[in-house]
């Protein structure tokens, strides 16, 4: 895979960068990180050589001066809001995330429930919390947030909030997902800082929008498709073109909120460190793009993958109409249709030509290799072993696992697990061929190429069961479907 992005420049520069911002307060700041700390994929797809742990390996440079606090809203726990690319609700991710933090030796101090309102969901989980020792605090909601000044700073408002102790200078604000409440915390915080005579700072990491990127590059345009759900919008900072002359990139929350945010500032120091809402910000992945080009073609593709998954959303009832007629203007605007995703073409030729479910499979170097449905195999299952023939440079008539040793694990599906489909997930046919690498050369050359499918493209002609989802993910590989089921069932 072309690389376009030199991550060992990005963490040089980010680092040095954040030190220095530290430096301009009292040695006290509070460093909201939007978007995913760890397992960045977005970030990794769009910029490729990107590693989705860089944020984490940013702050391991850092790890001295530097806590976590995870930020997570009440009203998500209560709606078992699901992180769409790990599939598991928000509450959990944050036990996994303190897990990885502290399994890196990240100092994780506290977690902080946003929004609160009496929800019992959020009540059990604080509990739940507690009792594996870590701390909670509790931020409430506060009534004509964010605009009724005068009630937020006050006693009633951040004043009404718990105060977060914390011990280190730079104190990382994070969550598992937007609209958690990452900034309405650094502000409160600030707030409490000030009542006890300490000169705190705010800063905000945000990976996208690319400030120092045109308003309509693909990089820009892919966050844009990537939040479609939140009704973002990138927009050039009107702010920062008035203070300094230069056009930046910020989006639309930022821009309306600033304002507000200058008010508050003025109010709690007496004047405001920001003219603008891209002063805020610290990132420096715009200025660590080696390849341009790479980086556009990725982010078109990524577009497309965006819409796909809309389709998808909205047949599943996840997401209404307007996230994909927003999806399709941004297409229009990269200049791409799904035609030049050319995994799809290729997949829906299979379908058409035998009647069943097919896929296709775009290897590292651009071959695209495809799979049918047959009475052993579901497409998935097929792409994936096709895929390692042609990796492994194996003849596509060898069987790299037996018919004879296929059948007896789908009869245990049906005949003794009550399945109804007696075709093997991508999952089982991994299985299957592990167990035949012991013996057979063939299989054992293809089993070690599975890491080459790392970053390689799959479409597939039907919506995949969650196993098949599930697989494709953990190979790295990056799934679309057509939004149509196998059969016509209501029940999935």
């Amino acid at each position: 895979m072309k690389t376009g992005f030199d991550n060992k420049k990005y963490l040089k520069m980010q680092s040095e960068h954040i030190r220095e911002r530290v430096g301009k307060f009292d040695n006290k700041l509070y460093l909201e990180f939007g978007g995913k700390l760890f397992d960045d994929y977005h970030a990794s797809r769009v910029l490729p050589g990107f590693e989705p742990d860089s944020k984490v390996k940013l702050l391991l440079e850092l790890k001295d001066q530097a806590e976590l606090v995870i930020v997570i809203s009440a009203s998500d726990i209560e709606k078992n809001k699901v992180r769409s690319d790990l599939g598991i609700t928000y509450d959990r991710d944050v036990l996994r995330l303190i897990d990885v933090f502290r399994g890196l030796g990240l100092y994780v101090g506290s977690v902080v429930v946003t929004q609160y309102a009496g929800q019992g969901s959020a009540d059990e989980f604080q509990s739940r919390l507690q009792k594996l020792g870590v701390r909670v605090y509790r931020h409430y909601l506060i009534p004509g947030y964010p605009n009724n000044i005068p009630l937020i700073l006050s006693s009633e408002g951040y004043g009404r909030n718990d105060y977060i102790e914390t011990t280190r200078p730079l104190v990382v604000i994070t969550a598992p997902g937007p609209g958690s409440g990452k900034m309405a915390t650094c502000l409160s915080q600030l707030y409490h800082e000030h009542r006890r005579g300490i000169h705190a700072g705010y800063a905000k990491f945000e990976t996208f929008p690319v400030w120092n990127l045109p308003l309509r590059h693909p990089v820009n345009l892919a966050y844009e498709a990537a939040t479609a759900d939140l009704n973002d919008v990138n927009m050039i900072d009107p702010y920062h073109l008035e203070a300094y002359g230069e056009t930046t990139v910020n989006y639309n929350r930022d821009v309306e909120i600033f304002p507000v945010l200058q008010t508050i500032f003025n109010s709690i120091f007496g004047e405001s460190p920001y003219k603008s809402p891209t002063d805020m910000g610290v990132n420096m992945a715009g200025r660590c793009i080696s390849d341009d080009a790479v980086c556009q073609e990725a982010s078109r593709q990524e577009i497309i993958r965006r819409y796909y998954q809309g389709l998808l959303d909205m047949r599943q009832g996840r997401a209404a109409n307007e996230e994909v007629y927003k999806l399709e203007l941004l297409m229009n605007q990269a200049g791409v249709s799904t035609a030049d995703r050319g995994v799809v073409g290729a997949a829906n030729e299979v379908a058409i030509r035998t009647g069943s479910p097919a896929a296709a499979l775009e290897l590292p170097d651009g071959t695209i290799v495809t799979g049918k449905t047959s009475k052993l195999l579901g497409a998935s299952a097929a792409v994936l072993l096709n895929a390692l023939k042609v990796q492994a440079g194996i003849p596509d008539e060898i069987d790299l696992i037996s018919p004879e040793a296929l059948e007896p694990i789908q009869r245990l599906k049906t005949e003794y697990l009550g399945g109804k489909n007696p075709r093997l997930h991508t999952d089982e046919v991994l299985i299957a061929l592990s167990i035949s690498a012991k013996d057979d050369e063939n299989a054992r050359k293809a089993l070690g190429r599975l890491p080459e499918l790392r970053g390689c493209q799959v479409h597939t002609t039907v919506i995949l069961s969650s196993v098949d989802t599930n697989s494709f993910m953990r190979l790295g590989v990056m799934h679309t479907c057509e939004a149509r089921y196998e059969n016509n069932r209501l029940y999935h």
